[in-house]
Formats: C-alpha cells, sequence, structure tokens
C-alpha cells in the first residue's frame, strides 16, 4: 500500500512558516553549503522541487523516486497561486484541501473541499498506483491527516520563529515514531526520516 509521507522542513521550535507564511528567513549557510545539501536533497526527493525551478536545478526530465502524488492545505497552495502559478508540482497528481478554492483554478490541480482523511485513505487504496503521497502542508492538515502518516522527513533548520504555523495543529494525540535514519549537514540542516511504530 502507498504511504503518506510528510516532507517539511520545520524551525527549532517546530513552525513551518512565519505568522504570515514566510519561510525566507530559514538559514541557508554559505552558498557552498546551500549548494551542496540542496544537490543531495535533490537527487533522493526530486520530485519536492516546484516546476518551476527544477530546470535551474538541473531535473527537467528528472524521474519521480518516491513520490507521485502531492496532497497540501490552500495556505500552502496560496503562496504559488498569488505568484501567478496554479500548477505548482505539474510533474505530480497534485490535490489541495479547500472549502474556499474554486474547482477550476487548474485542471491539473484538483480541489478537495471535504474530508482529507477520506481523501488520502482513497489515494493508498489505488491499485497500480506506483509512489507514495507527499503531504507537503501545511500545519492544520497535517494535524488532521496524522492518522494516516506513515513516515515523516524532516528537515530541522537551526533557528527560533517564536511564532508562526506549527508542524502539526491538531487534537492532542501523541503519535510514536522511530528514527530510521538521520543525517546532520554543515549549513546546519539536520534531515531525519522517521517511520510510524
Amino acid at each position: 500500500m502507498r504511504k503518506l509521507v510528510y516532507y517539511i522542513a520545520v524551525t527549532l521550535d517546530g513552525r513551518i512558516a512565519g505568522p504570515e507564511g514566510e519561510y525566507d528567513f530559514f538559514p541557508a549557510g554559505t552558498e557552498q553549503q546551500s549548494a551542496a545539501y540542496s544537490a543531495w536533497a535533490n537527487t533522493l526527493y526530486p520530485e519536492t522541487v516546484p516546476t518551476v525551478y527544477r530546470p535551474a536545478a538541473g531535473l527537467t526530465d528528472a524521474p519521480n523516486r518516491y513520490l507521485d502524488t502531492v496532497v497540501m492545505g490552500a495556505g500552502t497552495y496560496r503562496g504559488p497561486l498569488d505568484q501567478g502559478v496554479t500548477s505548482p508540482y505539474a510533474h505530480l497528481r497534485q490535490y489541495v484541501v479547500s472549502s474556499t478554492l474554486g474547482h477550476d483554478v487548474d485542471p491539473a490541480v484538483t480541489v478537495v473541499p471535504g474530508d482529507p482523511l477520506a481523501l488520502v485513505r482513497e489515494l493508498k487504496r489505488e491499485q497500480d498506483a506506483g509512489l507514495n503521497i507527499w503531504l507537503c502542508g501545511g500545519g492544520r492538515l497535517a494535524g488532521a491527516l496524522l492518522p494516516e502518516i506513515d513516515e515523516l522527513i524532516v528537515k530541522h533548520y537551526p533557528v527560533v520563529a517564536g511564532a508562526g504555523i506549527p508542524a502539526f495543529d491538531g487534537a492532542f494525540d501523541p503519535t510514536v515514531f522511530d528514527v530510521a535514519e538521520r543525517t546532520a549537514f554543515p549549513n546546519g540542516v539536520t534531515l531525519t526520516h522517521l517511520t510510524r511504530r
């Protein structure tokens, strides 16, 4: 069965973005450190690079390796949409969970106004589906989908936001994950791969 994978960048205090959705404060390190880290991450998860940036990253024709479907909340989708990008991950099947967006935002994007748990369970059950499902944000959606999250791939950045959007925003529901792998990089980022116990 396909897995739901929450691949996300977080601050030391568990924020995925600032109060207004800003993420430009995440420290990248020196240019050389940032390039080395990006090359490593892009080799493992090329599908997580937005379509518009794939040519610059040398990923124009790179096949999806781990994920073939993306699920995101309206807040996450709003960032690209505000910049005129209606299909941010054209190389993936795209679902946006939103009760406010219209269904005609882009032919390549499926807007789901209803239950995100039902959506993910249906995607997991698909026959001959192939790769896994990427939950790329936001915090409220991650909180709602916690019962279905099979893996976490967390990029911890050495910065405290102080306020902002939490990685999980939901009911109190302690859920244990096991560390499968942890890699530290010279730019201060630690990438941890966790699996549901």
